[in-house]
């Protein structure tokens, strides 16, 4: 959506706004989401959201609609939201997108909710044990010794 188009919308009254939004979310979703229609009756409220929304979700110029669907499907999934999970899932399947495709999306969202939950809790962890090794201060100022790390770039041989 141009800029131009922003502001006409909000130039415009909200009792017109609000319908033709919701249609055209319907139009790219095959259905309007939840929160959307909770929200309808709160111009204030529904029509930046949905401009908002619009701008992340619909006018990437890098991004094709298939890829933000699968984004969505496994940011859904980490983040154990069923409601938006089970309609990125249906909007995806309306678009084509395979079942094997989306179980991928739904397995990239599973390790990353994992990967934070441990990040999060070993580092509890180890600020409840400091000097044993285990937490970052131990680390600060060496280099990463991971050998598949592509940001280091430190490859197996570098390492023996």
């Amino acid at each position: 959506m141009e800029l131009e188009d922003i502001v006409e919308i909000l130039k415009a009254d909200p009792e017109r706004v609000v319908p033709e939004l919701l249609e055209d979310v319907r139009n790219q979703y095959g259905e309007i989401p939840y929160i959307m229609n909770f929200m309808k009756d709160l111009p204030e409220i529904f029509i930046p959201k949905t401009l908002y929304d619009n701008s992340i979700m619909r006018e990437f110029k890098n991004l094709d609609p298939e890829t933000v669907e699968l984004i969505s499907i496994g940011v859904a999934s980490a983040l154990r939201c069923e409601h938006c999970l089970k309609m990125h899932i249906r909007v995806a399947k309306r678009r084509g997108i395979n079942k094997e495709k989306i179980f991928y999306a739904i397995m990239i969202g599973a390790s990353i909710s994992n990967a934070a939950v441990l990040a999060e809790s070993t580092r509890a962890l180890a600020a409840e044990f400091p000097g044993d090794g285990s937490g970052d201060e131990e680390r600060k100022g060496k280099q990463c010794l991971d050998p598949n790390c592509e940001i280091c770039d430190i490859s197996r041989a570098a390492l023996k």
